[in-house]
């Protein structure tokens, strides 16, 4: 037998009642019934809850230790179906909008936009490195919105009812320390960077493939790819241990360089998802065009990335 909420109630009128007799009127039994169902409650307890005396009944330590769980545990599953019954009957006057992204400074300026354009939405954000992650979380119901990403013209994350709408396309840029040769060029090579040691952050998309074709094109192998996160690619390119990769929106950053690779050998293109059935074509539309806002603003302070859209145009 599994122990419930209402063998705890048992326990407790028990021990208030001070006997079986008085519990079971309490509880509308007859006290044979209440005597079994004790019997049982010990069983799946492990041992005697009361000591049976001439006057009533007493806690044994057992009975002490489950009747001081009980005073924790009662009042607050009463408080929770108070709570709950409480919120069921409130009017809903605020959205609630749970939004999911990788990694990159997109995802901070859409809740920033969102904050401006729905004042009254409760947003939470959820971030990961996986898209194909952030599509389970949209198929489960677990996300409202997806910010994520695919390298160039390749599908977007897979899963059925899913919508995926692009925000942006963006040129692929490197990150080379200040320092570097190539760092007061407009744009470097792929080739002149033939013999350096690379960093980007993880995915599961194909843009490492894509990424060792280009280099393929261009005559070379890379040496080595350091996969890790943000802070650490950038600490890797500061003291001049390897060259990064990142989209052309990356921030300014002390110690670092964003610089274009000549003739854009990579693409990629920022995609918002929902799903079509549970989400509100309204909605959808609003934090589309406010996630295209938050890209223009973010692409805006890339002076590099800025200087590359005056030459070349929109992707």
């Amino acid at each position: 037998m599994e122990l419930e909420l209402r063998h705890l109630r048992t326990v407790r009128a028990i021990a208030e009642a001070g006997s079986l007799t008085r519990a079971a009127t309490a509880l509308g039994l007859a006290q044979p019934a209440l005597s079994a169902q004790l019997k049982r409650i010990e069983r799946a307890l492990g041992g005697e809850l009361f000591e049976r005396g001439r006057h009533g009944v007493r806690a044994t330590a057992l009975g002490e230790l489950v009747l001081e769980r009980t005073r924790v545990v009662l009042p607050a599953v009463t408080e929770l179906q108070q709570e709950a019954a409480r919120f069921a009957r409130a009017p809903r006057t605020t959205a609630a909008l749970r939004l999911g992204g990788t990694h990159g400074p997109l995802l901070g300026a859409l809740v920033d936009r969102l904050a401006d354009a729905l004042p009254d939405a409760r947003v939470t954000t959820r971030a990961s490195w996986s898209e194909r992650r952030l599509a389970d979380l949209l198929a489960e119901g677990r996300l409202d919105f997806a910010l994520a990403g695919t390298c160039g013209s390749a599908a977007p994350p897979g899963a059925e009812n899913l919508v995926w709408r692009e925000i942006a396309e963006d040129p692929v840029f490197v990150i080379l320390p200040d320092g570097h040769p190539l760092a007061a060029a407009r744009e470097a090579e792929l080739a002149d960077l033939a013999g350096e040691e690379w960093a980007c952050v993880p995915g599961d998309g194909c843009f490492g493939d894509c990424f060792t074709a280009a280099c393929a094109r261009a005559g070379f192998t890379p040496r080595r790819m350091y996969e890790t996160d943000t802070s650490s690619l950038v600490h890797l390119v500061q003291v001049g241990r390897a060259i990064g990769l990142c989209r052309a929106t990356f921030p300014a950053t002390p110690g670092i360089v964003t610089r274009p690779l000549g003739g854009t050998p990579l693409a990629w293109r920022h995609l918002l998802g929902w799903h079509a059935v549970t989400q509100r074509a309204d909605t959808a539309a609003t934090v589309l065009a406010q996630a295209r806002v938050a890209h223009a603003r973010v692409a805006a302070r890339s002076d590099s990335y800025t200087q590359w859209l005056a030459t070349h145009g929109a992707p």
